[in-house]
């Protein structure tokens, strides 16, 4: 059976849970990582010598990278689906997928800066650039997102995989942000699909 290591909390880990539940597979999770532990001992490290989530490891084969898992995933279990069959359509998943760490760059240190700090060490100064910066990023998205209903197209893919777990988070933090419809309209597709609600769009920890 697929094994992942990661907490729930993760928004890396959220990548490779989401895929494995699109996808129908049987998995098994184990806390890894922050409260856990686990990432740092010498069985953990030798898996993944960067100590970080998520780790799988699939019949004998040990991945790491969210990313690289997704893709991974999507090409053994979702060749037509989730990994497009179309050489173009992959493409432009793939493009998505690595375009996602552009925002993310930005909405993490919102992120951590809002939930993961303590009032008094926040700057909020920071905060609020990056959250500047990643409304006028995700602009970008917005406007790919015209007149589609997914990113790579009229049909979900990998390539809205990472993107839709940097998203939700930007959805949920409390902080002002500018209307974009065709990225909100995105956003309450993927919300409509049981497997995002009951992995990525929980509550923010």
């Amino acid at each position: 059976m697929l094994k992942i290591w990661g907490r729930t909390n993760s928004v890396n880990v959220k990548k490779a849970l989401w895929c494995a539940e699109e996808l129908g597979l049987k998995y098994e999770r184990i806390d890894a990582g922050m409260q856990f532990g686990v990432v740092n001992t010498p069985e953990y490290r030798r898996m993944n010598p960067n100590g970080l989530v998520p780790t799988i490891e699939d019949d004998g084969f040990v991945l790491w990278e969210s990313h690289a898992i997704v893709r991974y995933l999507a090409a053994k279990h979702g060749a037509g689906t989730l990994w497009p069959s179309d050489p173009r359509a992959r493409a432009d998943a793939d493009r998505w997928m690595d375009w996602a760490m552009t925002p993310w760059a930005s909405i993490r240190p919102v992120f951590w800066g809002l939930l993961r700090t303590p009032p008094d060490k926040r700057d909020m100064q920071a905060i609020e650039a990056s959250r500047a910066k990643a409304a006028e990023q995700l602009a970008i998205l917005d406007a790919a997102l015209a007149g589609k209903q997914y990113v790579a197209g009229q049909a979900f893919t990998m390539g809205d995989v990472p993107i839709g777990c940097h998203v939700q988070l930007w959805m949920r933090l409390p902080i002002a942000r500018p209307s974009q419809p065709n990225l909100e309209a995105w956003f309450e597709r993927l919300r409509a699909r049981p497997a995002y609600r009951k992995i990525v769009d929980i509550p923010l920890s």
